[in-house]
């Protein structure tokens, strides 16, 4: 399987149907994420288990989140998405209280790997939109 194949099958699997257990399947036991303004853990390197306490924390804020390619280029072993995020924010987001709202946003994501495995990533999207939809601003 190539790079894209394989990150199409770790988005579906880990992001969209939300299962934590296939991490060490596609998952680089260190992740780094290099560049993702606003969140918590960028700058860091990620373990197993710190992937899914991440995740969790946007599984927590948004069960439905769902992530939409919307298309894909590959070179070596970096793969760019651009893709449409979709949710309702039923938990807390940091100090702020759930609101029941929908979300929709885009952004775009460069992931590279080693060894077969999402090892990190670059990020960018709108979270401005983001806290503007559930009315934080």
């Amino acid at each position: 399987m190539n790079n894209e194949m394989i990150l199409r099958t770790f988005m579906q699997k880990i992001w969209n149907e939300k299962n934590t257990d296939a991490i060490d399947e596609y998952v680089h036991e260190a992740y780094t994420i290099h560049l993702d303004a606003g969140d918590p853990w960028e700058g860091k390197i990620l373990n197993h288990a710190d992937f899914a306490i991440r995740l969790n924390y946007s599984f927590n804020s948004f069960p439905d989140i769902h992530f939409a390619i919307q298309s894909a280029i590959a070179d070596g072993d970096h793969v760019a998405i651009t893709w449409i995020m979709t949710g309702t924010n039923l938990g807390c987001i940091g100090g702020y209280p759930a609101t029941n709202k929908e979300i929709r946003t885009a952004g775009t994501t460069i992931y590279y790997f080693n060894d077969g495995k999402v090892c990190g990533h670059y990020q960018v999207f709108d979270r401005t939109t983001v806290m503007k939809q559930l009315g934080f601003m």
